[in-house]
């Protein structure tokens, strides 16, 4: 939201806490570590905005030969200037990384650092790129996130606000998937298919969500708000709202023992109900 005292005077800028915050990091990690001061400046310091940052260091990432890095940057920017409000996405990624990662004591480190926030957010422009008639760039970005970031999610699929991927390697987002709001996700996830039909093929994960490593939701099936997925399960049908799924086949074993499991990211369940199913 724009600040009103802002809007009446253009010559007064905006207050933009994350952002802040992510530059007084940078500031830090340069007094503290010189010799990263030009990658660090280059990253954060010389820009005006986070949207900016992100931009440049997922520019720098997915640099590859065929494709001139400028322009990579220039499209970013384009889809930027296009959807402002991608930038509200991004702060709410970050922000969730930040709270529900505890590897991440500082909110610079997601943006520098950490593969699923920059695999994230390229998915958000290719997503806005597949919307807008620009498949090719939206699938080349793909497989450029693919490659360099271990990370397979397709520019159809859609993603809600305040998703952390923590690790993020092997992550496989299908082309009809849906993700709400709120979810976390660890490696080796899976929302893929169950065979070669066509059409809505992938699954619908409400908000909330807490899946664990190396699970597989499989199908076009719904899992509900705040449900939890064991790591490594199997799930193959539909998930009621606050359940706990865990094995191969998943079964449901029981009320989640937290109201909100993707923001806790509490994966402990008690031995006993597993044991009665």
């Amino acid at each position: 939201m724009q600040n009103p005292v802002a809007a009446a005077d253009p010559q007064i800028k905006s207050y933009d806490p994350v952002w802040s915050r992510v530059r007084q990091d940078a500031e830090e990690i340069c007094a503290a570590e010189p010799a990263l001061g030009g990658f660090i400046y280059a990253s954060v310091l010389s820009h005006d905005r986070l949207e900016d940052a992100i931009c440049h260091r997922l520019a720098h990432l997915l640099q590859h030969a065929a494709l001139d890095p400028g322009l990579m940057h220039k499209t970013f920017h384009e889809v930027l200037a296009a959807d402002p409000a991608l930038g509200d996405a991004f702060r709410a990624d970050l922000m969730a990384v930040g709270k529900r990662d505890p590897a991440s004591g500082r909110l610079i480190e997601p943006l520098l650092y950490f593969k699923g926030f920059h695999a994230l957010e390229t998915y958000r422009i290719g997503h806005w790129l597949w919307n807008a008639g620009r498949k090719d760039f939206a699938l080349y970005l793909q497989s450029l996130t693919s490659r360099f970031l271990q990370v397979d999610i397709h520019p159809a699929a859609r993603i809600g606000r305040g998703i952390m991927i923590d690790h993020a390697t092997g992550i496989v987002i299908g082309e009809t998937a849906v993700v709400g709001d709120n979810c976390s996700m660890l490696h080796g996830v899976t929302l893929g298919g169950s065979g070669n039909e066509q059409g809505d093929r992938h699954p619908k994960i409400g908000t909330g969500v807490m899946i664990g490593a190396g699970a597989k939701i499989l199908g076009n099936i719904t899992v509900g708000d705040c449900a939890r997925i064991a790591a490594g399960s199997v799930v193959l049908k539909d998930v009621p709202p606050k359940r706990t799924m865990a094995g191969v086949p998943a079964k449901d074993i029981g009320e989640n023992t937290c109201d909100e499991p993707a923001l806790t990211m509490d994966q402990d369940f008690l031995d006993d109900d597993a044991s009665r199913h």
